[in-house]
């Protein structure tokens, strides 16, 4: 017992040893020259493998990561794509990654490919290797890429992977470009407002105590509220700074808050429809593909479970998991939860699962809600845009008059 610990400590050892990557150039039996990188511990170790294969080292450089942005979704989405495209053409696994990390323009990105790319040549499956890096390749990803290592049928989950990630990716997208005008116009409006009441207002203050007349009410309330700003402008910063960061860090950190915002997020009265919709294309086009690859109902909602991305939906999924296995049916474990899955989603499944083309089904519901929030967030962008341009209107307009109505009075009394 002893003796099987002590040789897995020193597997566990071997594992951890970090390692670098190392460029190189040789001349091999018949004098011509080579050149390539390898990974591996040191030095030593890549001279040592150089001459097993025949190869007499004359250079050996360990190469400096500089620069580079972290690993996105967009690059996995992108090296998905890639991968599937090279190797439904034929092009060897080892050289498709190979291809793709020496052509990507982030150094991070080209580690990680190059990294994944030493652990199958060292005897990994591709599933194992991705399961490394947790951050880049998640639950799903690795399972989709496991049941097609084990059904032999590599290239065709690769492709699906590549399509849903992109499906996945375009969603996030139009969510963040809805969100964003009204987040650039307030960000706008409270850089505004705040050079006002700190620089502006002090000036137009300085004038009107020369003026010696009594000031109109908006004047003295804007001119009190600059006053407050300008002796507790420090006061205003941390207000702001913990209005921004506490939900942040409550989301991170906190189930039950999630909970709760999840729930309150979806009852907005047309931001949670975007959101709802969104979260529904998300949760189908999920369990299509992962349904498609031939994981099994059970097993596959753990990870839709994960990608729904709504406390509500994930929740319902849980529970929905844990009717199949009692064998539940998956359309009576949708009408269970109540109001959570829309009619139409019910009566897809439910012609999925008799017809036995349950993927096509939830790969239809999915196209249906994507072009669902296409719609949604146009008419979502269409309806912020005058409301916001006039509320920054409103309340830079308002400033404004509120320091011309002496001038406008006193010009009057002359």
């Amino acid at each position: 017992m002893g003796a099987m610990m002590a040789v897995a400590t020193t597997a566990a050892r071997r594992r951890e040893i970090k390692q670098f990557t190392y460029q190189w150039e040789g001349v091999d039996r018949n004098n011509r020259m080579m050149r390539g990188e390898m990974r591996a511990a040191s030095t030593t170790v890549v001279t040592s493998n150089l001459r097993r294969q025949g190869i007499r080292p004359i250079r050996v450089k360990q190469l400096r990561l500089r620069g580079g942005g972290r690993v996105t979704e967009k690059d996995i989405t992108l090296f998905t794509r890639q991968l599937a495209t090279m190797m439904r053409a034929g092009v060897p696994l080892l050289q498709s990654f190979d291809i793709v990390a020496r052509g990507h323009s982030n150094p991070r990105v080209s580690k990680l490919l190059l990294d994944i790319k030493n652990d199958i040549e060292t005897g990994s499956s591709l599933n194992q290797a991705f399961r490394k890096h947790p951050r880049q390749f998640d639950a799903l990803y690795c399972n989709l890429i496991a049941a097609g290592e084990s059904a032999g049928v590599l290239e065709v989950v690769l492709e699906r992977l590549a399509q849903y990630k992109e499906k996945i990716l375009a969603i996030k997208s139009k969510i963040k470009s809805a969100m964003f005008y009204p987040a650039a116009i307030i960000v706008v409006a409270v850089v505004v407002v705040t050079i006002i009441m700190l620089f502006v207002i002090p000036a137009f203050k300085q004038v009107f105590t020369s003026f010696g007349a009594d000031l109109p009410a908006p004047t003295l309330i804007v001119i009190a509220i600059s006053d407050f700003f300008v002796t507790y402008w420090y006061l205003m910063a941390l207000v702001v700074a913990g209005i921004i960061a506490t939900p942040i860090i409550l989301w991170r950190r906190s189930t039950k808050f999630r909970m709760i915002f999840d729930r309150m997020i979806l009852r907005f009265p047309v931001l949670g429809d975007v959101i709802r919709k969104a979260t529904l294309a998300r949760w189908s086009r999920t369990l299509a593909t992962m349904f498609a690859a031939g994981v099994p109902l059970v097993e596959a909602m753990d990870s839709v479970a994960g990608a729904a991305g709504n406390y509500v939906y994930y929740d319902a999924t849980k529970k929905i998991q844990s009717e199949i296995a009692t064998g539940v049916s998956l359309t009576a474990s949708l009408q269970n939860r109540g109001n959570v899955f829309p009619n139409m989603v019910i009566q897809m499944t439910q012609i999925g699962e008799e017809s036995g083309s349950l993927d096509t089904m939830l790969s239809k519901v999915a196209d249906f809600y994507e072009q669902e929030v296409d719609d949604a967030v146009a008419a979502l962008s269409s309806l912020l845009e005058p409301i916001m341009m006039v509320l920054l209107g409103v309340i830079i307009g308002g400033l404004v008059i509120a320091m011309y109505l002496p001038i406008f009075k006193l010009g009057s009394v002359v």
